[in-house]
């Protein structure tokens, strides 16, 4: 009989994990540092037009395309002459479960169907969970959702509540526990003692089954505008949102298309913090996920995350969480459509990017989700004051995360804040030095380095030996 205590557990996460998504991750790796991405998404994963096909019998995708035209409108009196291109929206929340993550759910629970498991289970505080559960029921599959819910008060965010209520209403088993290192420890004795299928967020599965999304966006323009989007604004958290999409994107053609990240700013944050769980209006889309997942995003729950944001991101912006609530009533209010935080980020984001384009581009937010009792704003809200932040209006570049949600008192007032992408890819290659001890590399490592990180092998050899003083041999 195994033993059960954390330290044990843990040992074996490697087997379990292995066993529970049967993926051999040995099978890819490749040099002393890196592993062939483009062989593994073949090989495991499934094509476009099979995912296609497997997401209609759950009627998943092929999501309404809606422009912006009242907030394009209003971007456009904000802008200087000649600027303020339109503001296209891929409106995902039509999906079964209300988000885009029932596309990463379709891939994953049609393959766990497949190769026989009796079940799924996912580790997740959002709409993931009840992308999976929805999935499952279609599949005529148990599911079981382990969530990050409550701090140490047991006091659980309104938002994150919502989205267990809405996986209990697809029937499935919902184990809620607070924030820290039991989560992982209880999902991987769930995973050995069910035998069912890890339907992890960051499986080759579940990544492709969000290429669809931006092979879509493309070919909808096309059909109306007989052109590509000159920019796409994803929500950026653990990095499979933008990944996926960017693929599809370019499958679909869409070389020239610039690939924006958007999160919002939780700097000062620290997401396993007892303390700061509940101090937070945002429990995704944010930088206490978008951060640490770009810069290394093997800290993921399978060996090798398929999700790599900065194989793909061009830019990465910010925002702020008084910002975002902004755009979601206006959104609501001049655009008739009511939906959830998450997509609003990157409509928050794009509301001022568009406004430094040309009026004839073409800017595109690639999704929406569903809203809720727990995902109103004001539930957000009121949540916050009750945990001691100020919620006022003013200058959202005075908001502190943490401290204060400062709501516009304009719309002027939205900005999009540059990220350092230079500092984040030297953070990459600082972490994959620091995790595998390697003193000298390969022309093999060095094209996997400079895959992830967007730049050519000269480039990124010059980083290496300058900022790193890591030899590279050959190449």
């Amino acid at each position: 009989m195994a033993v059960n205590d954390y330290e044990s557990v843990m040992s074996r996460k490697n087997e379990i994990m292995k066993k529970a998504v049967g993926i051999d991750y040995e099978r890819f790796a490749q040099g002393k540092v890196g592993f062939d991405y483009e062989r593994m998404m073949s090989e495991v994963g499934y094509k476009l037009d099979e995912i296609i096909k497997i997401q209609k019998e759950t009627a998943v995708g092929q999501t309404p395309f809606i422009e912006l035209k009242n907030i394009s409108e209003l971007a456009r009196k904000l802008a200087p002459e000649g600027k303020g291109a339109r503001i296209f929206l891929k409106d995902e929340a039509a999906n079964p479960s209300g988000s885009y993550k029932a596309r990463r759910a379709s891939v994953s629970v049609y393959h766990a169907k497949k190769e026989g498991y009796p079940g799924v289970v996912a580790a997740t505080s959002g709409n993931y969970g009840a992308a999976v559960a929805s999935q499952a029921v279609m599949r005529n599959l148990e599911s079981i959702i382990v969530q990050e819910v409550f701090d140490s008060r047991g006091v659980g965010q309104p938002e994150i509540l919502e989205k267990g209520r809405k996986c209990e209403a697809y029937g499935s088993e919902v184990l809620q526990l607070s924030v820290g290192p039991e989560l992982f420890y209880t999902f991987l004795r769930v995973l050995e003692d069910t035998g069912y299928f890890n339907a992890s967020l960051y499986t080759p599965f579940g990544i492709a089954g969000v290429e669809p999304l931006g092979y879509e966006i493309v070919q909808e323009l096309q059909e109306r505008e007989n052109r590509n989007p000159d920019a796409v604004i994803i929500t950026h958290a653990g990095g499979g949102n933008l990944t996926g999409t960017a693929r599809g994107l370019l499958k679909a053609g869409a070389d020239d298309t610039k690939i924006v990240a958007a999160s919002v700013d939780l700097s000062g944050l620290h997401m396993a913090s007892d303390h700061d769980f509940n101090r937070k209006s945002f429990t995704t889309g944010h930088t206490g996920f978008g951060v640490p997942f770009a810069t290394w995003p093997d800290r993921a729950d399978v060996p090798r995350n398929a999700a790599r944001a900065l194989r793909y991101m061009d830019d990465y912006v910010t925002v702020k969480q008084g910002e975002v609530f902004y755009i979601t009533e206006a959104l609501a209010q001049i655009e008739g459509m009511e939906r959830g935080p998450a997509g609003n980020t990157s409509l928050a984001a794009a509301f001022d990017l568009a406004q430094e384009m040309d009026e004839d581009q073409i800017i595109v937010v690639q999704e929406t989700e569903y809203t809720g009792a727990g995902k109103h704003p004001m539930a957000q809200l009121n949540f916050a004051k009750e945990n001691g932040i100020d919620v006022r209006n003013g200058n959202p570049d005075e908001e502190e995360a943490g401290k204060s949600v400062i709501i516009p008192e304009h719309p002027s007032q939205i900005k999009a804040r540059e990220v350092d992408l230079e500092k984040l890819k030297s953070s990459y290659l600082r972490k994959v030095i620091e995790e595998t001890n390697v003193k000298e590399i390969n022309d093999i490592d060095l094209q996997f380095l400079a895959d992830e990180i967007k730049k050519t092998k000269a480039e990124t050899r010059e980083i290496l030996e300058k900022e790193f003083n890591l030899s590279v041999v050959g190449g």
